[in-house]
């Protein structure tokens, strides 16, 4: 009901009558008057007059009921420890497909190989549960299809150049302002679930703690909109994972990385390997070329760019 009375006040415009949402809605002047003042708790602007109602300013939070289409599938929480465990509890407990979980502030937000992600207030902060119906040979390419999508998403809404290093980081004139984790669980050999957990550096200051991060608001110098992007991700990406098997998804992947034909050193739990990063096959995993000219396939891990060669 929040959805349907902030639809119908950005829709007016002006003042809208108790009367005029009573016939819309179905709904006692009584209950517009409690979601009125939720709202309004919630940090909404909303101008009560004898003409009726005037929504004045919207908080940039991603409350539910600001995906209409969604909102059974969304859950925000202010502040908890990792949008992750909370996915992964969900999805466990069957939670549908492209359910999200987004998140303020995360205690014990996570990144590769285990290593912390800061959350710091303004930043954008969410999983997402999927279901795709593949094997799990193929599972990597959900994955790619994630940043890909993001990738096209800050090129098409704020004219930036955005690109991908491997294996999802988001890069803007080299300096990092999104990077993903995955994880998946499946039953004999098909998926049963893959949540794609997102880091966005959106209206934060990432600088302080990762030297080589930023965030939109420096790049572009204003405030960004986090529910209006967050939106569109979801969008697009929902769409690009209905639409095919993903088969396409390395292909376009790599028009968009600067990490082919550069010398890279790849950090995995076990070991390091450095070499001329030559290609990305069609599962994603990257193919170096050793120094002694042999080649190898990584799947997975952290990867620093040595420089152009």
């Amino acid at each position: 009901m929040k959805a349907r009375i902030l639809e119908i006040l950005r829709t007016q415009g002006g003042s809208v009558s108790s009367e005029a949402l009573r016939a819309v809605l179905g709904i006692s002047a009584v209950a517009i008057g409690e979601h009125i003042q939720s709202l309004t708790e919630a940090g909404y602007a909303i101008r009560s007059t004898s003409d009726g109602y005037r929504l004045l300013h919207s908080p940039d939070i991603p409350f539910a009921w600001e995906f209409a289409a969604r909102e059974s599938r969304i859950f925000y929480y202010p502040e908890i420890a990792s949008t992750m465990d909370v996915a992964k509890n969900l999805a466990r407990r069957g939670c549908p497909d492209f359910t999200v979980v987004i998140a303020g502030r995360q205690q014990k937000g996570r990144g590769r190989l285990n290593r912390v992600w800061l959350s710091a207030p303004g930043g954008l902060y969410f999983t997402v549960v999927l279901r795709p119906a593949l094997p799990i040979l193929l599972s990597p390419r959900v994955g790619f299809a994630a940043s890909l999508t993001l990738v096209r998403v800050l090129r098409k809404m704020f004219a930036i150049p955005a690109v991908l290093k491997w294996p999802n980081d988001i890069l803007v004139d080299g300096r990092k302002v999104a990077g993903m984790l995955s994880e998946m669980e499946a039953d004999a050999d098909r998926v049963s679930f893959i949540n794609i957990g997102l880091g966005i550096n959106v209206n934060n200051d990432p600088a302080a703690s990762e030297p080589t991060a930023a965030s939109l608001k420096q790049i572009l110098g204003r405030q960004i909109a986090s529910v209006e992007l967050l939106a569109r991700f979801l969008d697009d990406f929902e769409a690009r994972m209905q639409s095919a098997a993903l088969d396409d998804v390395i292909d376009e992947w790599k028009r968009y990385t600067v990490t082919l034909k550069r010398h890279v050193r790849i950090v995995t739990h076990r070991a390091e390997s450095e070499g001329l990063a030559v290609d990305i096959d069609a599962n994603g995993a990257l193919v170096l070329q050793l120094a002694d000219g042999s080649r190898k396939k990584i799947i997975y891990g952290d990867c620093f760019h040595m420089g152009q060669r």
